[in-house]
């Protein structure tokens, strides 16, 4: 293929939550700044062809099947060869979709490419790429089938992304886990590392009206009075280690205006997104437990005057409903609807159903997610809330639901 991902700055952005919407408001940034924003994220909530956008607009149908059947050849080709010049197994899915987007990106000529790790780093698809900037969002328990039981193991596979010359951007604060970043940095002759509080900062995480209004501190600058339209003061330190890294980027601090301007244009779909009003349909992917805290502490404070939640919630295999619903119990949980997301990985409704009895709630089986959320819709009062989350797949299709009602 040529190497297309040689061709690219390239922005790698991994960590256990936030990924996705530190890589939004990266391309905001960067957008403001007049380049031609490339993005590779995972995984899509409706259609394939958003994991591969420019300028924010996803890849249209027929250019991901021309590079798609460019692929096939070439799978086919190396396949026939054998020996070391050739393929010893096909490649998986999530591999020629990444061979896919780097390909688009480095053909439309993207002046930069924000690129999400799909799982871990080190030996993800995407590290094929060499960012000229790494960042770590976070550390926490996730995958530890695939990644270690452990969070520094977790780090050490996230701390691969790290390569010569780069800047690499840690946003965990943990001293132990953060080391384990310096010591891969120093390993490979990184440029730079740049630690949450020390070299940059969320120094102030308001509430306002429609998201939070903060105060962002990098190594070459101030920012005050930015408003993030994002749910959840979680988002203030994905916005500061997102502003760190496109100013490692540039290599200089941004202009406070324009950094403004991209900040207001920041949306970013299935995470603490409303989707609906009377009453408040809200979807958020939260899945593991870290991502459950953050959901619940905004459902606390972002969305206090809802009388009841109406929780919609399906996951996948290996997930814990429990302490899902456990994060997010505030006292207003009147009713959750169990579902199953459109996955061979899913976690059984009634198991969902099962853990809500267990925490003395009350719970109903709506095993299709539409007609789940439909569900939750009509029972729901004028000033109640209806959250749908515990995966992705069920936050995906909800909002396929929901998009002929606007």
């Amino acid at each position: 293929m040529g190497d297309p991902q040689a061709q690219l700055p390239i922005v790698h952005v991994t960590g256990t939550n936030g990924k996705g919407s530190t890589t939004r408001i990266a391309a905001a940034l960067l957008g403001a700044q007049g380049l031609r924003v490339g993005t590779y994220t995972s995984p899509h909530l409706e259609r394939l062809n958003e994991r591969i956008a420019v300028g924010g607009r996803a890849i249209p149908d027929g250019a991901l099947a021309e590079v798609l059947a460019a692929l096939e050849d070439l799978e086919g080709f190396l396949l026939s060869r054998g020996g070391s010049e050739g393929l010893s197994a096909p490649p998986t899915w999530f591999e020629l979709v990444t061979a896919a987007g780097y390909r688009y990106l480095a053909d439309v000529a993207a002046d930069a490419a924000i690129v999400e790790v799909g799982l871990g780093g080190r030996y993800d698809a995407t590290n094929a790429g060499d960012g000229v900037v790494a960042v770590v969002t976070n550390v926490e328990l996730d995958h530890v089938e695939i990644l270690g039981p452990t969070r520094a193991d977790i780090a050490a596979e996230k701390a691969g992304i790290i390569k010569a010359g780069a800047t690499a951007v840690i946003g965990e604060e943990d001293p132990e886990i953060v080391e384990i970043f310096a010591a891969e940095a120093r390993r490979v002759g990184a440029a730079a590392l740049w630690r949450r509080g020390p070299d940059f900062a969320c120094e102030s995480n308001r509430l306002a009206h429609g998201g939070r209004l903060l105060e962002l501190r990098t190594p070459g600058a101030s920012y005050e009075d930015l408003f993030l339209p994002l749910h959840g003061a979680h988002q203030g330190a994905n916005a500061s280690a997102a502003l760190a890294a496109v100013e490692a980027f540039f290599g200089s601090p941004l202009h406070e205006s324009v950094v403004a301007e991209a900040f207001e244009s920041v949306h970013v779909p299935g995470r603490l997104e409303v989707v609906g009003r009377r009453p408040v349909v809200l979807l958020d992917g939260a899945h593991n437990p870290a991502g459950a805290d953050a959901l619940g502490a905004a459902l606390a404070e972002d969305f206090a005057g809802a009388a009841r939640l109406i929780v919609v919630v399906g996951c996948l295999r290996g997930r814990d409903p429990k302490a899902l619903l456990s994060a997010l119990d505030d006292g207003r949980i009147g009713l959750v609807v169990a579902c199953s997301p459109a996955s061979p990985r899913a976690l059984p409704a009634t198991a969902v159903e099962q853990a809500a009895r267990a925490l003395a709630l009350e719970s109903v089986v709506v095993d299709e997610v539409a007609e789940a959320v439909a569900y939750a819709r009509e029972t729901a009062g004028e000033d109640d809330l209806v959250l749908v989350t515990g995966s992705l797949y069920v936050v995906g299709a909800a909002r396929a639901a929901l998009a002929p009602a606007g």
